[in-house]
């Protein structure tokens, strides 16, 4: 059976769709067969040329069962349904389906109250700092306000999937035949993440002869990462 990854939140803005896009290109290129399913009534549908992964079309409830019925019946695959903002029943239904859910978070104040909001909604679900800044200063403040606002949470928060100006190209229509290596390698640290988490094994590039199987961690929170980048 596919395993079900959803991507949800209340708040809109937060990389929702840009997560998932990096999610499935990620998996791709650590060799795991991934569709990236959209529930977006505000969004087109994107076309798989050019993309690790396939893309499906669940943007009526009649459209998601449809797709997570088949999805469910393909062995060794990975579906990551990409959430909307403010849709709190719709975050239900998904959470209900899912074996991980996924609250990504900006850095912002607001951002970070409603995450909190979702974690106590959602009990299973972990929070990702997402769009995160690159700038030293930046990030060390963003750092310490969710170290000293989510310290509660902290177990149930993965490492940054950092703002990348290149992530943009996942969400064109049509893929470029090569992206970015900055953009591959982000892909695939939060992919190898949410592998982590779901006890899979992967390979760290696609040539390797090795699997990769999880260490023991459930992530690392963003305290820890702030603490190693001084």
């Amino acid at each position: 059976m596919a395993e079900i990854v959803c991507i949800i939140g209340n708040k809109g803005g937060t990389g929702k769709t840009t997560l998932s896009h990096m999610l499935c290109q990620g998996m791709g290129l650590l060799g795991q067969r991934s569709a990236c399913i959209l529930t977006d009534t505000a969004r087109e549908p994107l076309q798989p040329g050019g993309r690790r992964y396939i893309t499906a079309d669940a943007r009526t409830p009649e459209a998601l069962s449809k797709v997570v019925d088949k999805l469910r019946g393909m062995e060794g695959w990975l579906g990551v349904i990409d959430g909307g903002g403010n849709r709190t029943e719709v975050d239900r239904r998904l959470y209900g389906i899912a074996d991980i859910v996924l609250l990504p978070f900006r850095e912002s104040h607001e951002d970070i109250r409603t995450v909190i909001k979702d974690l106590e909604l959602f009990p299973r679900a972990y929070a990702v700092p997402s769009q995160w800044p690159v700038n030293n200063w930046q990030r060390t403040a963003a750092d310490r306000s969710v170290a000293q606002l989510m310290a509660d949470y902290r177990h149930r928060i993965l490492r940054p999937v950092f703002g990348i100006s290149s992530s943009k190209l996942l969400l064109q229509k049509q893929v470029p035949e090569a992206i970015p290596t900055a953009l591959a390698n982000a892909c695939r640290a939060v992919a190898g993440q949410v592998l982590d988490l779901m006890e899979l094994e992967y390979r760290l590039q696609t040539g390797d002869d090795e699997p990769r199987v999880r260490d023991g961690s459930v992530g690392v929170a963003v305290e820890r990462h702030a603490a190693h980048s001084h």
